[in-house]
């Protein structure tokens, strides 16, 4: 496994104020100044290539006998005077927060998480803080953060009229993704900070500028010998097609100020560029047609700046797939694995220079493509901004970027900054870890009919994962779990052309290369040859490979033996995979893997690389360990988050589980939070007592919930995901669930229950029947008359439910409902058109409604709820049917 070097990087005028805590490293060897309780922190330098061979060999320290190292101290080093004029803060007393509005693809709950680090770095800082953002889905518009929160567009007119009202002398464009930097660009041509007095704060509007506008950008670069793909900035179809004719076919076009590499693609031919460049013109007034580096490794920094220029690289990640596919669409792992000594520092080195030519002030994330067999390189992109990229680097590196990102746009400096996690280093640090993470992407587009499933230069996924282990065999298959709880890890599917899906990446690539080096008996040069995927990689998916057929060789669970057993666990398997390789079930596995006393292990975070004493309460489980790093004496309360954002489960149970978070803590309760989503503000280091960045499986959580020896489990908080593991938590767990019984809430979610529930107390519904087979639905059809609605169990967001107009829809839409909810019944209703639509939300206790409120459908029922438009207080029910709703309700 690679392990990131740190160096702590300093101003020179720092040196020169004080040489004696800048002694020169000595080549080869890790140096420590010995220091005593009172002294401040010096300097020190880890050399990476110490970690290039397998073992480790560490200079011999000269030390006195019962003399143990002192971990660094942050305040000390700041009072010694080591630093000349760190506290010339801006003088600023209220700014303005510009966020990020709607979710969008490319820019979700990433941007609730940066935006309300920013408040909480205000708040601290005595700091007024007014906050634009419509959505009220997130935790920085609950009145918790903010002083003064406006729900409105984000757009030049709504943000001038709030500044003239609210007089802000500062203002934060960094932390509300793509549409804040936009914003702050068009107003600042406008004259309006000026006008009003604004300054901005962090990164310059000029800075911003460069590095959006790809002609700027390219210059830019030029001046200081950084390589960049060879590209050409145009305006037109015909200009994109002459530039074309000059960079050389095959080409890629991306467009300037767009999120999510928007309106970008590849083109093999002036017919394929002339479709696309239409497009992407549309979408922005400038494109860029640049060679395609298809296939190259791609590679991203983020690094952190301050005004007095020390600049650190806090994050080296490596994508999974060869560039082509864009970062949001990638799986990535971090520290990277597959880059060499020399190339790492070739980057990192180029990107501390990019980031300080350009003046960049705050956070910034490079991303590189890497020459597969040499030492070129082009720069891609950057961006000046906090981005999905930087809050997954946040969360694997245990180093709060946005938070560290606001206080240097206060004008603090990294040195005199504590590290808010670790509080025993200060923020003038590289991370060192000693795990390895792995993001995978979650796409939704089989929600979709007829739609394109390849992926490109152009984001389409909805959400991501993030999973912590100290292999990546035991990352990578945590994380597919992780996407979807159907995946039990490593695994194929059937395709028509495998070949050809392992070519052209689709959202499903992970199961072709499973399908093809788990069932089709590819080698790993073959795969390698179809996917470019680095062979490392592929080799670590052969392990999986064989421990999987090991298994199945086996074929039974007493044939299964402590060995083989560990050795699965330690490559992620999960209960339930092993179970379905030796033909057995999860429990059974389960039983028999704790009589052999295998059990995970506890380990913190330690983004010190067990160098320092680590003080963190970020946790992850593992089997590639001998110690817990932490002591269960809390017996907390467990939260079960929501998991993957996904179309129908978004930031909104981030808000939930953050407030529930926060009750229990007001109720002196101690805390656990299970969550895996790195965009997610309750996945934030302060939010919980402790938090388990891991799985939402009924394995992983029982095993969480048995270590704490917890006092109960909260499961209604975190949306579909934990209500699906309810019973079985209570039932086969024992677990103490709080709130709504779990087979309370199975009568909810189980159709063919709640419909006998309605009847049974009196309350008006459509003609209904369980289906148990097609002939069975098609009588129903023709007594009741079309359409019908067919309603699976157990689903988010309506999956599956569908209204049926005719006979022909009628076998593949029960199909497909039957698909998505194998294990539970599914409903067939007579669909009433033209109906109204209200929702009720309420809070009851003991069957007692104790507050409620009533919205009312704009449209018709028939469209979803998550894609209607919805009316609070409602306008047009009258009193008695807003009573009846209230009676229903209360049954």
């Amino acid at each position: 496994m690679a392990l990131c070097g740190r160096l702590v990087r300093t101003a020179a005028s720092c040196k020169q104020h004080c040489p004696k805590f800048f002694a020169p490293p000595q080549p080869s060897s890790r140096v420590f100044s010995t220091q005593n309780a009172n002294a401040p922190l010096t300097s020190f330098k880890l050399n990476r290539k110490a970690f290039n061979t397998q073992n480790r060999a560490f200079s011999s320290c000269r030390s006195r006998k019962n003399q143990s190292q002192v971990a660094p101290n942050a305040r000390a080093y700041l009072d010694s005077g080591a630093i000349a004029g760190a506290r010339n803060l801006v003088d600023v007393k209220k700014v303005l927060v510009i966020g990020s509005g709607g979710l969008s693809i490319g820019q979700a709950g990433e941007f609730d998480y940066s935006g309300s680090q920013a408040l909480k770095a205000l708040k601290e800082a005595g700091v007024s803080s007014v906050l634009i953002n419509p959505n009220i889905a997130t935790i920085q518009t609950a009145h918790v953060l903010a002083d003064e929160v406006y729900y409105l567009p984000v757009t030049p007119e709504y943000v001038t009229y709030v500044i003239e009202r609210e007089r802000p002398d500062g203002i934060f464009l960094s932390f509300g993704g793509q549409t804040a930097l936009n914003l702050g660009v068009k107003m600042d041509e406008m004259g309006i900070f000026e006008r009003y007095g604004v300054k901005v704060l962090g990164t310059s509007i000029q800075t911003l500028r460069t590095s959006e506008d790809r002609d700027l950008f390219a210059k830019a670069l030029k001046e200081i010998d950084i390589p960049i793909a060879e590209s050409i900035a145009v305006s037109t179809v015909d200009e994109a097609l002459q530039a074309a004719e000059t960079v050389g076919y095959p080409i890629i076009v991306r467009a300037a100020y767009a999120l999510g590499g928007l309106g970008s693609g590849f083109a093999n031919n002036p017919e394929e560029l002339r479709d696309l460049s239409a497009r992407s013109l549309t979408l922005s007034p400038q494109i860029l047609v640049e060679k395609s580096l298809k296939g190259w490794k791609e590679a991203e920094y983020e690094v952190v700046r301050d005004a007095s220029d020390n600049c650190i690289t806090v994050c080296n990640m490596e994508n999974f797939d060869p560039l082509g596919v864009h970062t949001g669409d990638s799986i990535v792992v971090s520290p990277s694995q597959t880059l060499s000594d020399e190339e790492y520092h070739m980057l990192r080195t180029a990107a501390i220079k990019i980031v300080r030519h350009l003046g960049v002030v705050g956070e910034c994330n490079v991303q590189y493509a890497l020459q597969p067999d040499g030492l070129d390189y082009r720069v891609i992109e950057i961006n000046a901004r906090l981005s999905r990229s930087s809050a997954l680097a946040s969360k694997a590196t245990g180093y709060p970027l946005a938070y560290t990102a606001a206080k240097i746009g206060l004008g603090h400096t990294l040195p005199e900054l504590p590290n808010a996690v670790t509080r025993t280093t200060t923020a003038n640090f590289e991370p060192s870890l000693d795990y390895i993470v792995t993001k995978i992407p979650r796409w939704d587009l089989g929600k979709f009919q007829n739609v394109n499933r390849s992926i490109g230069s152009s984001m389409k996924s909805v959400g991501e994962v993030m999973a912590i282990g100290r292999t990546f065999e035991e990352s990578f298959q945590k994380a597919i779990r992780q996407v979807d709880p159907k995946y039990l890890g490593f695994q194929g599917d059937k395709f028509d052309d495998l070949d050809e899906v392992l070519k052209n990446p689709t959202d499903r690539r992970w199961l072709a290369v499973g399908q093809a080096m788990l069932h089709e008996n590819y080698s790993v040069d073959r795969v390698h040859e179809l996917t470019k995927i680095d062979k490392w990689f592929l080799y670590k998916l052969q392990n999986i490979v064989d421990c999987t057929h090991e298994l199945e060789d086996i074929g039974s669970l007493f044939g299964l033996k402590k060995e083989l057993l560990v050795k699965a666990k330690k490559l992620g398997f999960s209960d339930k995979q092993i179970a379905k390789c030796v033909h057995s079930t999860e429990e059974e596995v389960r039983a028999r893997r704790k009589s052999f006393g295998i059990k995970p292990f506890v380990k913190k975070i330690d983004t010190l690389a067990a160098e320092f004493p680590a003080d963190t309460n970020y946790l992850y489980t593992t089997y590639n360990a001998t110690t817990h790093d932490v002591t269960f004496n809390d017996h907390g309360v467990v939260v079960l988050g929501s998991g993957v954002y996904r179309i129908g489960s978004s930031v909104e149970f981030d808000w939930c589980a953050v407030n529930a978070t926060l009750s229990l803590k007001q109720l002196g309760k101690k805390t656990v939070m299970i969550n895996y989503n790195p965009e997610t503000y309750s996945t934030d280091f302060d939010v919980a007592d402790k938090l388990y960045f891991e799985e939402l499986s009924y394995e992983r959580v029982m095993d969480i919930y048995e270590l704490e020896c917890a006092s109960g489990v909260v499961v209604s908080v975190g949306g579909q995901l934990p209500q699906n593991i309810a019973l079985q938590l209570q039932e086969k767990g024992k677990a103490k669930v709080l709130g709504t019984d779990p087979r309370d809430i199975d009568k909810a979610e189980d159709r063919h229950k709640f419909s006998q529930i309605l009847d049974s107390i009196g309350v008006d519904q459509p003609a209904w029947k369980e289906l148990t087979s097609f002939d069975d639905a098609h009588a129903f059809a023709e007594t009741v008359g079309y359409p019908v609605l067919v309603r699976p169990s157990y689903v988010l967001s309506g999956a599956a439910m569908t209204v049926i107009h005719s006979e022909d829809q009628l076998k593949d839409k029960l199909l497909a409902a039957s698909n998505v909810s194998p294990d539970h019944p599914v409903v067939i209703t007579k669909f009433i058109s033209g109906a109204q639509e209200i929702d009720v939300d309420a809070v009851a206790s003991g069957g007692t409604l104790l507050v409620h409120a009533v919205s009312e459908h704009i449209e018709n029922a028939g469209v979803h709820s998550g894609d209607a438009s919805l009316v609070l207080p409602p306008a047009n029910l009258t009193t008695r049917t807003l009573e009846r709703v209230k009676e229903i309700a209360q049954k």
